[in-house]
């Protein structure tokens, strides 16, 4: 794994490039961060702000989701894909919620994980952007950005995400997630990744370093 003093270097870098990372799903409280990132499960974030524009207007709290039969929850997100599955998880979670904190989202990992649908990369995304609890996102991003850079030898996000919290100040690990995902999104491809605008690609050990 690189050692601490290279993977700052990188995290530096990397920074630079993207002082605007963010998180990209549309969101004004921790109830519709936390459906958005159940809907953007194999779905653009993109896809998932069009669907959310119209569906947070007609679902404003946890009880409002549990209203309406299954079948209407699946058709109002239908576009996101795998709606039904999508679908039987907000409800699940929000009957949870309802049951267990009357319907607010809890401010911890340990709670948010005992959630139905809720794993750790959606429990650290919206612990850190929704309430300011810092957390490693381990999306596929992450994960595939990580490996690449070297930053872990681990293919279990779990695992992944110690390892990052190891080289990365706590601190900063939500936003160092945002600019790995951005970094990922943008530049580090799953295929054909644009190595020649890599700003850390000397100290990538990728190979091969050219799109073609």
């Amino acid at each position: 794994m690189t050692s601490p003093e290279k993977a700052t270097k990188i995290i530096s870098l990397l920074k630079k490039r993207y002082p605007q990372a963010h998180c990209e799903l549309n969101f004004s409280n921790p109830l519709e961060l936390l459906v958005a990132t159940i809907l953007s499960a194999q779905c653009t974030d993109k896809r998932v702000n069009e669907v959310t524009k119209t569906l947070f207007k007609k679902y404003r709290g946890t009880g409002d989701y549990l209203k309406v039969p299954i079948e209407e929850l699946e058709q109002d997100i239908r576009s996101t894909g795998f709606y039904k599955n999508k679908a039987k998880a907000i409800q699940g979670c929000c009957k949870a919620l309802l049951e267990k904190y009357d319907g607010k989202i809890p401010k911890s990992l340990e709670e948010l994980v005992e959630l139905p649908g809720i794993g750790r990369k959606t429990a650290n995304l919206v612990l850190g952007h929704t309430y300011g609890i810092p957390g490693i996102t381990t999306d596929t991003h992450v994960i595939r950005v990580s490996q690449r850079l070297g930053l872990t030898k681990n293919k279990d996000p779990e695992k992944i995400e110690y390892d990052l919290q190891k080289l990365i100040p706590q601190k900063d690990w939500t936003f160092v997630s945002d600019v790995l995902i951005f970094h990922g999104r943008y530049c580090c491809y799953a295929k054909k990744p644009n190595c020649p605008e890599c700003p850390v690609i000397k100290l990538c050990p990728y190979e091969p370093k050219t799109t073609n």
